[in-house]
C-alpha cells in the first residue's frame, strides 16, 4: 500500500469537481458567492470520494476484469484498507455537514446512505442502480441551492432533473460496456437483460429527454442560454446516436459516447454558470 493508492482510489478529479460544482450551483440559485461555500465543496468532495471508495470496494471482483487497473484489484491498496478509509471519508463529511443548515446536512446523510446502498446493492439492479447514481449527480445542484434556502433548492430543479436525465444516458451506456465483467459479478444490468442495441435506445431515449428538459431555464435566461444549451444537446445527443449500431461492449467503448456525454454534461455546467454570471 502507498499514498499513490489511496489518492488514486478517491477519484481526486471527480471529487473535487463535484465539489466545484455545489458551489457553482449556489452561485446559480443567488447570483453571488460567499466565503461559506467552501465548506461545500469540501463537503461534497469528501462525500463523493467516500462514494468512490466504497464503490470500489464492493466491485473488487468485477474490476478484476473491467477495471484491472484500478487500486484493488492492482494491488495498491487492500480491499480492508480501502474499507476503512471510506468510513473515515463519509464520517469526515458528516462532521463538516453540522456546519451547514439543517437541509444540508439532510442531502448529506440521504446521500451517503444511498452511496452505501448503491455500492453493495443497488449496483446491480437494473435502472434502479442508474437512477440512485443520475439522482446523485443531480443532487449535487440541490445541495448547492439548499446552503441558499428552499426557494434556492426549488429554482434548481430544472438544473437537477437535466442531471439527471442525461447522466441516466450516460449510465446506461456505460453499463453496456461493462456486460462481460458485470456478468461474470452476478451483477443483473439493463444490457445483460435486453441486449446492448436496446439499450442503447433507451440512452437516446434519455438523451433527448435531456434535451427537451434543458429549455425550461430559458424561461429565465432566455435566447443567449437556449444558444449555447443547443450546442450541448447535440453533443449528448450524437454521443448517445454513436452508440445505436453497436451489438458488443467493445462497439460501444469504442464510440466513446459515455466520454462525450460527460463532456457535454460539463459543457452544460459552464453554459449554466455563464447564463448566472451575466444573463
Amino acid at each position: 500500500m502507498s499514498a499513490t493508492g489511496f489518492f488514486k482510489i478517491i477519484r481526486p478529479a471527480n471529487a473535487v469537481v463535484s465539489g466545484i460544482t455545489a458551489i457553482i450551483a449556489y452561485l446559480i440559485a443567488t447570483g453571488t458567492i460567499i466565503p461559506e461555500t467552501i465548506l461545500l465543496l469540501v463537503i461534497v468532495t469528501l462525500i463523493t470520494s467516500a462514494g468512490n471508495v466504497i464503490n470500489d470496494y464492493f466491485d473488487a471482483d468485477i474490476d478484476r476484469i473491467n477495471r484491472p487497473e484500478r487500486p484493488i484489484p492492482s494491488g495498491i491498496i487492500s480491499p480492508m484498507a480501502a474499507r476503512g478509509f471510506a468510513v473515515t471519508l463519509f464520517l469526515l463529511g458528516i462532521l463538516v455537514a453540522f456546519f451547514t443548515p439543517p437541509l444540508c446536512l439532510a442531502i448529506v446523510l440521504i446521500n451517503s446512505f444511498i452511496l452505501f446502498l448503491y455500492a453493495a446493492k443497488l449496483k446491480s439492479m437494473p435502472v434502479i442502480g442508474n437512477a440512485a447514481v443520475a439522482y446523485l449527480a443531480a443532487s449535487i445542484f440541490l445541495f448547492g441551492g439548499a446552503f441558499a434556502g428552499w426557494d434556492a433548492l426549488i429554482l434548481m430543479l430544472p438544473l437537477a432533473a437535466i442531471t439527471f436525465l442525461a447522466t441516466m444516458a450516460r449510465e446506461i451506456l456505460k453499463d453496456a460496456e461493462d456486460v462481460e465483467g458485470d456478468a461474470a459479478g452476478g451483477a443483473d444490468t439493463l444490457p445483460i437483460r435486453i441486449g446492448i442495441r436496446s439499450t442503447s435506445r433507451i440512452a437516446l431515449g434519455f438523451a433527448l429527454a435531456a434535451a427537451v428538459a434543458s429549455v425550461v431555464p430559458y424561461l429565465r435566461w432566455g435566447s443567449w442560454y437556449l444558444a449555447g444549451i443547443v450546442i450541448v444537446d447535440i453533443i449528448i445527443i450524437v454521443a448517445a446516436i454513436r452508440a445505436l449500431p453497436c451489438q458488443t461492449p467493445a462497439c460501444v467503448k469504442k464510440t466513446r459516447s459515455t466520454t462525450l456525454i460527460k463532456t457535454g454534461m460539463f459543457a452544460a455546467l459552464v453554459v449554466f454558470a455563464l447564463s448566472a454570471l451575466f444573463l
